[in-house]
C-alpha cells in the first residue's frame, strides 16, 4: 500500500518496528519516522495496518503513541480491528479533534500490489472528502456510513464467509481426493460448477495444491477476524452456528501448524 502511494505521488514517511519493512519503504522513497508520536507530529494524514486490536489502541492512544503528535488531524485504520476497538479509539482521539476513518481492507497482497483492494469506509462526510484521493489510490471505495465501526461489520462479515469457503473446501476436497479423484480435476469441475468460491478459484490453485502454503494470511489473525465476526454477532444477538464450527475448524489448524502458519494449512490438515 505504501509503493502505491508513493507511485502516485505522495510524500511517505513510514513507521514500523520491523527494520527489515522499514528498509524496503526507504528503498522505494519513504523516510522514516522513529515512532508513532514522531510520525504524528510530522504528517496531517496517517494510515495504519496493524494486526491486533490491542497493538493499534496502544500505537493510537498509548504512550509515545499517534495522539500524542500536534499535527496529525486524520488517521485512517486500514486494519481488521473491529467495532469495538475502533469505536473507542474514534472517541479517544476526537476529544483531540483528531478524527479517525475506519478503512478496512480487503483483496490480499495481490491486491495491495495491484491497486485493486476494496477499500470499506466509514466517516463522516467532511473526512471521508478529504481522505478520497488517498484511499482510493489504494482500490475501490465502498463507503457504508458515517460512523466509526460500521466498515468494520462489513470487513468481519467478509472475512467469515471466505473463511468458510476455505474451511468446507478442504473438507470436500480431502473427501473427493480419498475417493480417488484427481484434485486439480476436482478443483476444475467446481469451478465450472456452482460451488466455485474464492478457496477454489485463488487459495487451492495457488497455495494447496502446489503444495506451498503462502497464501500470505497467518492462521492467528485470520482466526482472530473469526472471532472477532462471532463476537459482534453475538453483541447484536445474531446466532452464528455455522461461524462458530468455522472458528472450531481453524482454531484446531491454529493448534496444529501454530499462529505463525499460513491460513491454508487447513488444507494440509484435512488432507492428514
Amino acid at each position: 500500500m505504501a509503493s502505491r502511494l508513493l507511485q502516485a505521488g505522495y510524500g511517505v514517511r513510514a513507521c514500523d518496528n520491523d527494520p527489515a519493512a522499514l528498509e524496503r519503504l526507504t528503498n522505494l522513497g519513504a523516510t522514516i519516522a522513529h515512532s508513532p508520536a514522531q510520525l504524528a507530529a510530522e504528517v496531517e494524514t496517517v494510515l495504519i495496518c496493524l494486526p491486533t486490536p490491542p497493538t493499534m489502541k496502544r500505537v493510537v492512544l498509548g504512550p509515545g503513541g499517534l495522539i500524542e503528535g500536534a499535527r496529525v488531524r486524520t488517521v485512517i485504520d486500514l486494519g481488521t480491528t473491529g467495532p469495538v476497538i475502533v469505536r473507542e479509539v474514534a472517541a479517544g482521539l476526537g476529544a483531540r479533534r483528531i478524527t479517525l476513518v475506519d478503512s478496512p481492507v480487503t483483496g490480499g497482497v495481490a491486491g495491495a500490489v495491484a491497486g485493486t483492494l476494496a477499500m470499506i469506509v466509514a466517516c463522516p462526510p467532511a473526512a471521508f472528502a478529504a481522505i478520497e484521493p488517498i484511499v482510493g489510490t489504494l482500490g475501490r471505495i465502498f463507503r457504508v456510513g458515517d460512523t466509526p465501526g460500521q466498515a468494520q461489520v462489513a470487513k468481519l462479515a467478509n472475512n467469515l464467509l471466505s473463511a468458510a469457503a476455505l474451511a468446507v473446501t478442504a473438507e470436500v476436497m480431502a473427501m473427493g481426493t480419498k475417493a480417488g479423484l484427481d484434485p486439480r480435476l476436482l478443483i476444475d469441475i467446481i469451478n465450472a460448477g456452482s460451488g466455485r468460491n474464492s478457496a477454489t478459484e485463488d487459495k487451492y490453485p495457488q497455495a494447496i495444491l502446489p503444495r506451498t502454503f503462502d497464501f500470505g494470511m497467518k492462521t492467528g489473525l485470520f482466526l482472530k477476524d473469526i472471532r472477532l465476526c462471532i463476537a459482534e454477532a453475538e453483541a447484536l444477538g445474531v446466532p452464528m452456528i455455522a461461524g462458530e464450527a468455522v472458528r472450531q475448524m481453524f482454531a484446531i489448524t491454529q493448534a496444529r501448524f501454530g499462529p505463525a502458519s499460513d491460513f491454508t494449512e487447513i488444507g494440509r490438515l484435512f488432507d492428514d
